[in-house]
């Protein structure tokens, strides 16, 4: 035993004596507390791990009486952070979903587990917080077969003075109390829970392929204990069957049953799902076996920067063995995920990354290995080229993991150095924090001349500039984000365009009568020669369609690009001597100028279409507030999850702003949304007027 309580670390020697696991739920439901007593059975001694590792919060321990390495990892529990979950799933192969009672199930809770039953994770119930005055276990229980389907308590709670003192298996029929003693339970307990009891095992004869079970049990026969158990760490493994069961961190009362129930019956990794592998460039399948006999296939899940051993990722390994020193081959490529280029995560292969020092993080540390076997999840140093989500494999034979889901950043945050001197600074620090995150999004936008990294909310904003400030010591200043605006004539105009200017030696001279046209959205520019008799000389009509173009490009009335017009140049006059290539450029530009004012010219906004999906109870609120945005509603529709309703729309991008934040007001965190361009459309006159002010 180490000097915590918790079993001396001896690493694992196959797949088979592994396990990880993902704690998920909201803020405060006890996750944390529940990862150190997981791991060391006492409170405050995975602090240290957590800051030393990935920052989600990830411990290793040994379970005394099999030897099984278990790895926790612990999500963040704020919706910002979804990215984290996302990832931790992708680290672990079974999910422990924390719920405090009285808290309810929120929506975050409820489509995450749609994501896990979709590709068929295991999962079990843990239930914290009992002791409080509003909690109700038997409330819990019905919410969570209610919302989450076959979920079936195998224990509950003994509370005392409202207190959780213990729980009952009801499977051993035994009482397991916070300091892990057993004791058989007394007749009134006995009969107390009779009738939970027999709902177990009913549940369990039902997932049974033995056909006799059922048969013996509705005889009468009492029922070997070892076959009821085995059936029911096949239907966990499965995902058939959903284990309630009750616990409390603070004290552990009940967190010895759940370690052992992780690892009976969660799978080991060479039992769980893997994800897609393909070669590098997509075209081909890696066929992936978790064995330690086969080549290396392993991905970055996490990356952050420890202030003493620089660089540090978390890393699961699904084949072969990852050895310190060894030299491996990266593989990074996002957009083939999302299906376009990702602004800040470039498509990468690189061919000789020197893999820094293994280690396991335990709850005191890290403790360096000289290597780590399919299946695991260890901390690797100073990957330089490997960034979060990136694979690592053999050279002799290159992969690439299919990411994680990614969720897409909605939230724009505009910002910029204090001071001009730390502009390269940020830009380094920009691009580290999207390494470590594929969730973040930059963009430099050449027509507002602002640098804009796009966020998943305002947590994961907040923590973005609490960084740059306390980690990379830089003054950040923000501004709010600028709308690339564009400007095009709505009614003809006939104008002229004359330059004539005499200061001694060459003059410049040109004059160009031009009929200018709107047309429609999205038509872009159309130039029309029909110069006669040759008052304009062929050798300077080229010259003012580029004149034409660059004033379009610098707009016409304020500044913004002008589109979706026809110019005809219809006549002009030149001089012999002093015309010129730049006279006519000139000319042009400045017949355009001319023509503009508010009455010929009118400002043009981005619009996006937008996908809400949202519960039904919030449908009439997300219409309301769309109304005040400007929006465009095109209908309504079923979505694919019952209980939810699709809003589509068309929005100014303008009113998109802090989207992200106003819909999970509205909506009480049960909306999500997606946008894309369409086009542009007038912005409204009195907008306009204050933009062209």
């Amino acid at each position: 035993m180490s000097r915590n309580g918790a079993p001396v670390f001896t690493a694992p020697r196959s797949p088979s004596q592994i396990r990880n696991v993902v704690l998920v739920g909201p803020q405060g439901t006890g996750k944390s507390a529940l990862l150190e007593q997981l791991t060391t059975g006492q409170l405050g001694h995975v602090k240290a791990a957590e800051e030393a590792s990935t920052g989600m919060g990830v411990a290793s321990t040994v379970h005394e009486a099999t030897g099984t390495v278990v790895t926790i990892v612990d999500t963040p529990g704020r919706p910002d952070f979804v990215g984290d979950v996302r990832a931790g799933l992708r680290a672990a192969d079974a999910v422990v979903f924390v719920v405090a009672a009285g808290s309810g199930i929120d929506e975050a809770t409820r489509m995450l587990w749609r994501e896990c039953d979709a590709v068929g994770v295991p999962r079990l119930v843990a239930v914290t917080q009992l002791e409080l005055a509003r909690a109700d276990y038997d409330q819990v229980v019905s919410d969570c077969r209610r919302i989450f389907g076959d979920a079936v308590p195998l224990a509950v709670p003994v509370l005392e003075d409202q207190q959780l003192v213990g729980v009952v298996d009801l499977l051993d029929e035994i009482v397991l109390d916070a300091d892990g003693a057993t004791r058989p339970l007394t007749d009134d307990e006995a009969a107390e829970v009779a009738g939970r009891r027999q709902t177990v095992v009913e549940a369990i004869i039902e997932e049974s392929d033995d056909e006799t079970l059922l048969e013996r049990y509705l005889s009468g026969e009492e029922l070997d204990l070892g076959d009821l158990r085995t059936t029911l760490g096949a239907a966990i493994t499965s995902a058939k069957f959903f284990p309630i069961v009750p616990v409390n961190p603070p004290t552990g009362a009940g967190v010895p049953r759940l370690l052992d129930l992780i690892v009976w019956a969660f799978p080991a990794p060479d039992q769980a799902w893997l994800p897609l592998v393909t070669t590098p460039d997509g075209k081909n399948l890696v066929e992936v076996v978790v064995d330690p006999a086969q080549p290396l296939v392993a991905e970055v899940v996490r990356t952050t920067t420890d202030p003493y051993v620089g660089r540090l990722s978390l890393v699961r390994i699904f084949s072969g063995i990852l050895t310190t020193g060894d030299r491996v081959h990266v593989s990074g490529h996002l957009e083939r995920v999302v299906g376009h280029q990702v602004a800040g995560h470039p498509g990468h292969d690189e061919d000789d990354e020197r893999v820094g020092q293994i280690s396991s993080p335990l709850p005191g540390g890290a403790e360096p290995r000289d290597s780590a076997i399919a299946g695991e999840l260890v901390l690797v140093t100073k990957l330089a080229a490997a960034e979060t989500a990136d694979t690592l494999s053999s050279g002799d034979r290159p992969a690439l993991v299919e990411p994680w889901l990614l969720p897409e950043p909605l939230l724009p945050l505009a910002l910029r150095a204090a001071a001009s001197k730390d502009e390269d600074k940020l830009g380094s620090a920009l691009q580290r924090l999207l390494g470590e995150d594929v969730t973040l999004r930059l963009e430099h936008n050449p027509e507002t001349h602002q640098v804009v990294l796009w966020t998943l909310g305002p947590a994961q904003m907040e923590d973005v500039l609490t960084q740059l400030t306390e980690r990379f010591h830089l003054e950040v200043e923000t501004e709010p984000v600028r709308t690339s605006l564009r400007e095009t004539f709505v009614r003809p105009v006939k104008v002229q365009g004359r330059l004539v200017k005499q200061s001694g030696g060459h003059g410049q001279y040109a004059v160009v009568h031009l009929d200018i046209e709107p047309l429609g959205r999205g038509a872009g520019f159309e130039f029309v020669d029909k110069v006669v008799g040759g008052s304009v000389p062929r050798q300077f009509i080229p010259s003012v369609e580029k004149g034409l173009r660059t004033q379009l490009g610098e707009g016409v009335l304020a500044g913004y690009p002008c589109v979706d017009v026809r110019v005809t140049l219809v006549d002009g006059k030149a001089h012999s001597v002093d015309s010129s290539d730049m006279a006519f450029q000139s000319a042009a530009g400045l017949a355009l100028r001319e023509a503009a004012n508010e009455s010929t010219v009118s400002l043009l906004e981005p619009v996006d279409a937008v996908e809400i999906t949202i519960s039904d109870d919030y449908v009439g609120a997300v219409m309301a507030d769309l109304r005040g945005r400007r929006a465009q509603v095109h209908g309504t529709e079923p979505a694919g999850t019952e209980g939810h309703t699709v809003v589509r729309a068309e929005v100014p991008q303008h009113e998109l702003a802090r989207y992200p934040i106003d819909l999970r007001s509205v909506s009480h965190g049960s909306g999500s949304f997606t946008r894309e361009f369409v086009r542009y459309d007038y912005l409204p006159a009195a907008i306009a007027r204050e933009v062209i002010g």
